[in-house]
């Protein structure tokens, strides 16, 4: 078990010539890698799982309830289908099963696990969804389960946090879960963004090894707040909740209750932010783990629209059939997206045990990063 207070730390044993890291800001020429660290353990990823529910909504159906049809909505996104939670399905359900089916790949028990990690900008309580999963997992230890908030790259940030609790901390079993119900913040009036999003779980567990084995190379992270304003889901006031004063009380106390507003997205510019940055980030985690495109197996991108995809690839010379992607059937399923495709490739035989997948997440924040991994 590990020591959750991080004051006990592992003593150092071996040093790693491949994992580095970096932050550097966007329009900046990328910083030469850094010094290689000490590290006493390595991580890796040994299971994954998925879910999602039973409600496929298809472009036909959108276009009964808004000015859309398929072939608007696939020639612009390459979105043809996508899952809803409905009725007594949650989102922390269908989190808590890719957790199972992850810990069953990785034949790991609940009770082994140290960490959870969940990846989510809609949990179904205001205070984190995490403890809830660690509940349903049935993990007797009581180990450390609280949400990682960064959109669509929650899940790469998810699994750098993931490496450095096992590397510095001394944990040994973490998992990793990217899990969003975009469906519920959606304006399904507005086609320009309710044709995109879906509801969907993934996970990964990732584990502790020698740093012989490590299968995290390197990481590259960044976010930048003044994008906020092209891709957002802010609080508003309650306009029917009046205000107390008449009688001499304060005015604005008690404050309005407050929710959040619907999905807003200038497309054209989250278009361009991503072509523009997802490449370098790439390249930068590539850099650091000293690699170079060639070494790179499989490109598994943030499924967000098939034009990214494309255009990523084809920057970074990537052929098609080394892009791993599901996005017709699923849209656009933010934090899960990355482990949702990953799960499909791997159960289906396209990954294959000891290959390098560059993998990126970026969207709301706006936030982006990359990380380059092998799977097993």
């Amino acid at each position: 078990m590990a020591n959750a207070s991080g004051f006990l730390a592992p003593s150092i044993s071996r040093v790693s010539s491949r994992i580095r890291c970096s932050t550097t800001s966007q329009g900046l020429e990328t910083s030469s890698p850094r010094l290689p660290r000490l590290v006493s353990k390595g991580c890796k990823l040994v299971g994954c799982g998925s879910a999602v529910p039973h409600l496929q909504i298809s472009n036909d159906d959108l276009a009964k309830i808004v000015d859309t049809n398929d072939e608007w909505i696939s020639a612009r996104t390459g979105i043809r289908n996508r899952r809803i939670l409905t009725g007594n399905e949650s989102l922390t359900g269908l989190a808590a099963e890719a957790a199972l089916k992850a810990l069953e790949m990785a034949q790991v028990g609940p009770d082994d696990v140290d960490l959870i990690l969940l990846c989510t900008s809609t949990p179904e309580d205001l205070f984190g969804g995490a403890p809830q999963i660690q509940k349903a997992l049935g993990c007797k230890g009581n180990p450390l389960a609280f949400d990682i908030t960064a959109a669509c790259s929650g899940f790469v940030l998810g699994l750098v946090s993931a490496s450095c609790y096992i590397r510095g901390g001394g944990f040994k079993n973490v998992l990793v879960i990217g899990a969003d119900s975009l469906s519920r913040y959606v304006d399904w009036t507005d086609r320009g963004t309710c044709i995109l999003f879906g509801d969907a779980a993934g996970a990964v567990l990732v584990q502790a090894c020698d740093s012989e084995e490590d299968g995290l190379f390197g990481f590259d992270l960044h976010s930048d707040g003044d994008g906020n304003r092209h891709l957002n889901a802010g609080v508003k006031e309650d306009e029917t909740h009046h205000e107390l004063g008449t009688n001499g009380s304060v005015l604005g106390f008690p404050p309005k209750r407050s929710s959040f507003s619907c999905i807003k997205m200038n497309g054209t510019e989250v278009f361009r932010f991503a072509v523009s940055v997802v490449p370098q980030t790439i390249e930068a985690s590539l850099a650091n783990a000293g690699l170079d495109r060639s070494d790179i197996d499989w490109l598994l991108l943030h499924q967000a629209n098939k034009r990214i995809i494309d255009g990523v690839a084809t920057r970074l010379e990537v052929p098609k059939d080394r892009v791993i992607s599901n996005l017709a059937n699923y849209g656009n399923t933010s934090a899960a997206s990355i482990p949702l495709a990953l799960d499909e490739a791997v159960r289906s035989g396209k990954v294959k045990q000891g290959q390098t997948i560059a993998t990126a997440g970026f969207g709301a924040g706006l936030t982006w990063g990359s990380a380059i991994l092998r799977w097993g």
